[in-house]
């Protein structure tokens, strides 16, 4: 079994050695407990029963069915998964050095900025001015942290690469140190070769000491003008020893979880929330100091040294099929226009070529001279990234034309938002959730009706969201309950991975992921293990199988009571003749003419103006509220305008606080939705159904909303758009799917538990000769739903494996509460 938690250094490495044996010890002995009383407990009636008919067999198991998705989020890649140590490594951040701190040490005087006059690289123009007034005893210095400090460990080599020029007295040489916390030096090397002109210069620093959060000082001892840029610092080991390569232990994890294909790299990072900023592989190939160093739409800097090529590199090192997300020419809020498409839809011909040419090709030499020959033979393209509607549709076919024209055997994915396009043949759709763990417990049957003769199904993205904490066991559950949904329906979904894959625990712009760390250590969530189990037991086929099993009653929904509200995602809006009524009486009623008494504005820019309350700035979440909490069952209308933007407006009630609230979201998904969504806790999910409709500029909209008790009705100028109730269906508690490996004949059986009970289930092999009465337990499970791994302790639920006994063609087996088991069985025909 991969261990999930990996540590980067030496640090504290024995006594987590020790700590993490007497914890799988313990933990077995649990796990034993917990199955000697499964044969204790099954002399009483089960309260569930799973039929396995192992000689009728249903749909061959995708073998691309468990992959990953990686996007350049949350410091995945820069500050992460790419293994450079060095933040703003080439000075294109800022107009000042941002990062870097220049270091006075005894009489020396000096100044130090981000200069252009004598650029190494036209597409990367600023680097490090240093001018060294005096120094007379002592040094001047620049120092970096890299993200949040740099981990060395005693005993590592770190290769340092630079390029520098010098005038003005400097006679040559740098010198180039790690230096603790403490301001210890732990690494040095001596930079010679620095002259009048750019030279690449490099290094090797071999670490003494170890230290978690060091940096590096690049150090100036005599007076004159020092010239510093592209300055790389990189462990000589890394993944598959790559160079510009990878962290050994984030891929170490990826590896352990066997994934058949990585989508990659975004997500938003495609599509930019402009134009200017959306990713163009084109510029992340190549000399990393030519690479477009580009901002990110996750509000930080990402270098592109995990470029295209890298990419490719990691999926054929992983095994795993690359899964290219090529722009279609949408951004957020800008879309190429149809005349101006033809550099768009080149872009990947080009990338097919990259990856699949010949050498004596224009596209597939370059990768040659770039290290691979060989080609990396991409099948799979998507066109876009959560893009819709009929410009889309158009895009989507320019796309489709050229490719299989071209490359008629590459499979091409098409986004499913608000639709899928009909204008042209579809092979696979893309589906994203996002949602509570509900959703996706309710949802484990969802592909049982899909069409057969429809597209096929790629669920792209998906993951709880709301009342997750950090990446809690209760995601996980949920989460496991809907892939055996989707295992059991390998026949329509093929494909399928979270998101997102990493986290920075210093950056953490979505939660939850799949695996975080910082710069010394990282672990895997719980859903990082229930990827993992699912993706190392697949069987090759499904295997029918009926789970009897009662429901649980719904819990009770918490009051819905709460204050009123308005807010913009991604525009602009005004607002104005807001009322609440209750039984005919006014509890609120708008005065914009005399000012905005009583109302709180959360985020966004809020004024009046013409007797509307309008929001100005440009941004996602802007709110206001107003009101009291205790209001319940009223009706809310007001009128409302979209001045400009992306999307609609978000017209809230039932407001307790700023984590637990419901909002009308009008015009959302790019302006193609309705919908209600609400939030308990730390996410929100779709309340009943999403409809079709977009919101105009510049006309006032009349809004009503009627609550009463557990109902909540939507009108849009006099028009009912939304009906619903708040869920209160039943729980089922279990959840399974079935599969027998061709090879061996062994069946796996997976079973979900998202109960807090344990559930004493007979199941009952058919079609079989006999059972081996020896197998294994394979079971991630915690008291608490609401457990989770951290940095402090990263194996506190992780899957322990132990051998079952007594196993025969009828026996019956406890699962625990809040648990995933998975069985390996052995009959013979």
């Amino acid at each position: 079994m991969m261990c999930g938690a990996s540590a980067r250094n030496g640090f504290k490495q024995r006594n987590m050695e020790v700590r993490s044996r007497i914890e799988e010890v313990l933990a077995r002995f649990v796990l034993l407990i917990v199955l000697w009383s499964c044969s204790a407990i099954s002399q009483t009636n089960p309260a569930a029963s799973l039929m396995i008919h192992a000689d009728k067999p249903g749909p061959q198991i995708s073998p691309t069915l468990y992959g990953i998705f990686f996007e350049e989020i949350n410091c995945a890649g820069d500050g992460g998964l790419y293994a450079e140590l060095i933040r703003n490594r080439s000075f294109e951040e800022s107009s000042t050095p941002v990062h870097w701190k220049m270091i006075k040490e005894g009489m020396v005087d000096a100044q130090m900025s981000v200069d252009s006059m004598y650029s190494v690289s036209e597409k990367n123009e600023h680097y490090l001015k240093m001018k060294v007034i005096l120094a007379l005893e002592g040094y001047v210095g620049v120092a970096n942290s890299g993200y949040w400090g740099i981990p060395v460990i005693k005993g590592a080599s770190y290769d340092l690469s630079l390029n520098a020029m010098a005038l003005d007295g400097i006679n040559g040489s740098l010198v180039a140190v790690l230096e603790s916390p403490d301001e210890q030096v732990i690494a040095s090397d001596t930079l010679k070769g620095v002259v009048s002109e750019w030279r690449r210069i490099t290094a090797t620093l071999v670490a003494r000491e170890s230290s978690p959060a060091a940096r590096l000082v690049i150090r100036i001892l005599e007076p004159g003008h020092v010239f510093l840029d592209d300055i790389s610092l990189f462990p000589k080991e890394t993944f598959k020893n790559r160079p510009n390569g990878l962290r050994p232990d984030l891929a170490t994890m990826l590896s352990g979880m066997q994934p058949s294909f990585v989508r990659f790299p975004g997500g938003c990072w495609v599509e930019g929330d402009n134009l200017r900023l959306s990713y163009r592989w084109k510029q992340t190939i190549g000399d990393i100091a030519e690479r477009r160093y580009q901002e990110n739409i996750w509000q930080y800097f990402s270098t592109n040294g995990l470029g295209f090529h890298e990419y490719l590199q990691m999926c054929e090192d992983l095994g795993a099929e690359p899964l290219f997300v090529i722009n279609c020419g949408m951004s957020h809020r800008e879309t190429v226009p149809l005349y101006e498409m033809r550099p768009w839809v080149q872009d990947a011909l080009d990338a097919l070529e990259y990856a699949n040419g010949s050498v004596d090709t224009r596209w597939g030499s370059l990768r040659a001279k770039n290290g691979h020959p060989a080609p990396f033979r991409m099948k799979y393209m998507e066109i876009g990234n959560e893009n819709g509607g009929e410009a889309y549709a158009e895009r989507y076919a320019l796309f489709h034309d050229a490719i299989k024209a071209r490359y008629p055997n590459v499979h091409l994915i098409a986004n499913v938002w608000g639709g899928y396009p009909k204008n042209r043949p579809i092979e696979l759709i893309d589906e994203h959730y996002y949602s509570s763990p509900k959703f996706f417990i309710d949802n484990a049957n969802r592909y049982d009706s899909y069409d057969r003769k429809g597209p096929k199904v790629y669920v792209g993205e998906y993951a709880v969201t709301e009342g997750c904490g950090n990446g809690n066991l209760r995601a996980a559950l949920a989460e496991a309950a809907f892939m055996t949904g989707m295992e059991r329906n390998s026949d329509v979904v093929t494909m399928a991975s979270y998101a997102p894959l990493f986290a920075n625990v210093n950056y953490k712009k979505w939660n939850p992921d799949l695996i975080n760390f910082n710069g010394s250590i990282a672990y895997g969530t719980p859903s990082y293990y229930v990827q993992q189990l699912f993706s190392r037991t697949r069987g090759d086929v499904v295997l029918r199988s009926d789970l009897q099993v009662q429901d649980l009653p719904p819990e009770p929904p918490s009051a819905r009571n709460g204050k009123i509200g308005v807010g913009t995602w991604n525009t602009q809006a005004e607002f104005k003749d807001i009322t609440v009524t209750k039984d005919g009486k006014a509890l609120y009623a708008s005065d914009f003419e005399s000012g905005a008494k009583g109302w709180n504005p959360l985020s966004g820019e809020w004024k009046l103006a013409e007797g509307a309350l309008r929001q100005s700035r440009q941004g996602s979440n802007r709110r206001t509220v107003a009101g009291d909490t205790s209001w319940l069952d009223y009706t809310y209308t007001l009128k409302a305008r979209k001045l400009g933007g992306a999307e609609g407006f978000l017209i809230l009630f039932s407001v307790k606080d700023d984590n637990n609230w419901v909002w009308w979201n009008i015009g959302g998904w790019g302006n193609t939705q309705h919908a209600l969504e609400y939030s308990e806790g730390d996410g929100k999910s779709i309340l009943g159904k999403s409809m079709p409709g977009t919101v105009e500029s510049g006309r006032w909209y009349d809004v009503k909303i009627e609550l009463s008790r557990q109902r909540i009705k939507c009108f849009l100028d006099g028009q009912l758009i939304h009906d619903a109730t708040y869920d209160l269906t039943p729980l089922k508690p279990l959840h399974a799917v079935v599969s027998r490996t061709s090879a061996s004949g062994e069946i796996i059986v997976k079973v979900v538990n998202v109960s807090k009970q344990a559930i004493d289930t007979r199941i009952t092999i058919d079609g079989v000769a006999s059972v081996e009465p020896n197998g294994e337990a394979s079971v991630l499970m915690s008291a608490d739903p609401r457990d989770e791994n951290t940095i402090a302790e990263p194996l506190k639920i992780v899957p322990r494996t132990t051998p079952m006994e007594g196993i025969a063609k009828e026996f019956q087996h406890t699962f625990a509460p809040n648990s995933v088991t998975i069985m390996r069985l052995k009959g013979s025909q």
